[in-house]
This record gives structure tokens, sequence and C-alpha cells, in this order.
């Protein structure tokens, strides 16, 4: 059986890996034209169709995106999103489900070139990258980012583990990112979230996906960052997102 599955999931994985690589050509593409010729509103939701169709290259694969969200999210107000990292496709799902939003990411500087479609987005989209090994750039690029982010009442994500987990085991929280997006960003909420599974698929160039695959991504309740001092609302967030993680 085992044979078998290899045996159909590789025609299905090659499909998979050819839309999704096409998606991020064509809206490579498109992100320059859009942004160059119409501005950031055309721009973003190019971003956003980019996201769309990154998630629907799962269908080929059988595969999909479940989201379950039992609050509701604050409007008119920045959001801090912060998750746990498990790979490349942590990115659509978040970005798709909070594109009302404006999602804006803190990544690193290592990713602005080389990846069509995300170094463009991340350059372009006013997300922020920072450099891990320039403490003074760093902090410099992240109090220009919180201010941007609570002047446009935009979303900031974060995956403050600052690596991804490639077996899905949850890595320990760290929280200078974190403190520093509270500090520059007060009026805020804190949105936590748990991502499952997307670990299996992190590598998007392997030959045998695994069919069927199922990504959730628990949206857990907002927290006010003014409601209780840092290193309690730290402690609450880091435990609202290990607590749905499910290692299979």
């Amino acid at each position: 059986m085992k044979y078998l599955l290899k045996i159909v999931s590789f025609p299905l994985s090659v499909l998979q890996l050819l839309f999704f690589g096409l998606t991020l050509l064509i809206f490579d593409v498109f992100q320059r034209i859009s942004f160059n010729l119409f501005g950031y509103s055309a721009h973003k939701k190019t971003v956003d169709c980019m996201s769309y169709f990154l998630i629907l290259s799962l269908r080929f694969i059988g595969g999909k995106i479940t989201y379950t969200s039992n609050y509701k999210i604050p409007k008119n107000v920045p959001l801090i999103i912060v998750s746990n990292h498990q790979g490349l496709f942590d990115i659509p799902p978040i970005g798709w489900f909070f594109r009302n939003h404006h999602p804006k990411y803190v990544s690193k500087i290592e990713l602005e070139n080389g990846i069509p479609g995300i170094s463009y987005n991340l350059k372009h989209g006013g997300s922020v990258l920072i450099n891990r090994k320039d403490a003074k750039q760093s902090l410099l690029a992240i109090s220009k980012f919180g201010k941007y982010i609570e002047k446009n009442n935009y979303a900031a994500v974060i995956f403050p583990e600052g690596t991804r987990s490639k077996d899905g085991k949850p890595l320990p929280f760290k929280e200078n990112g974190v403190k520093m997006l509270v500090k520059y960003i007060p009026s805020a909420y804190i949105v936590p979230v748990t991502i499952n599974d997307s670990w299996k698929i992190s590598d998007i160039t392997q030959i045998f996906k695994p069919l069927g695959l199922r990504i959730t991504l628990d949206i857990h309740e907002p927290i006010a960052v003014d409601s209780m001092p840092f290193d309690e609302l730290f402690q609450k967030v880091e435990s609202d997102v290990h607590k749905s993680i499910r290692v299979s």
C-alpha cells in the first residue's frame, strides 16, 4: 500500500508543484505591474489573489485548509498575529484569512531576494526584513514597522519561534520581537494562531507529497496588549498557541 500511494502521489505532486511554482512566477509579474502602475491597493489585492491560488494548489493532492475561529476579530484596530511556524506554507492561509486586516510580516532579510512572488511582496508590500545578526538594524526596522502598523490599523504577523519546526513539534517562543511590537503598537490586539501539519509540505520541491493533507489553523481569542503585564501576556499567548498543536 505504501508503494502504491507513492505511485499515485508522484504525478499529483508534480502537478501541485507546477501549479504552485507558476502561481509564484505569474503573480510576481502581476505584483510588479499593479504596484508600479496602480499603487498599494491594487498590489494588495494581487497578493490576496496569490494567497488564494497557492492554497488552491493543494487540491491536486487532495489537500485543503481548515480554519477554526470562534472569536470575533476586532476591526479598525491594529493586530499582532502570533503563530507557530512550520514552513513556507504557513504564509498563504494566514494571508488569506486575515486579508481584510492587511497582514504584513516580520521576516528575515535572507528572504529579500530569490523567491518569486514572495520576495517582492516582502520588500514592497509593507513588511519588515530584519538582519538577525545586526541588533541595531533589527530594532530600528521593527520600531518603524510598528509605527506603520499602528498608524494604519494593519496586522503584523510574527513567528516567535525564530525558525520553522521540521516535525511539527513546538519550539520555545523568543520574546524580543513580540515585545518590540507590543511597545510600538500600543493599541493592538494580539491574535494567537496555531498551525498544524503544514510542516508535511514545507519542502515545496518534495517529490512525494502526502495525499489528502489537512492543514488546520486555530484562531484563538484576541487579547488587548494593554490588558496585562507583558510577561503574563507573552506566557498566555505562547500557551494558547502551543496547547492546540498536534504532533503526528
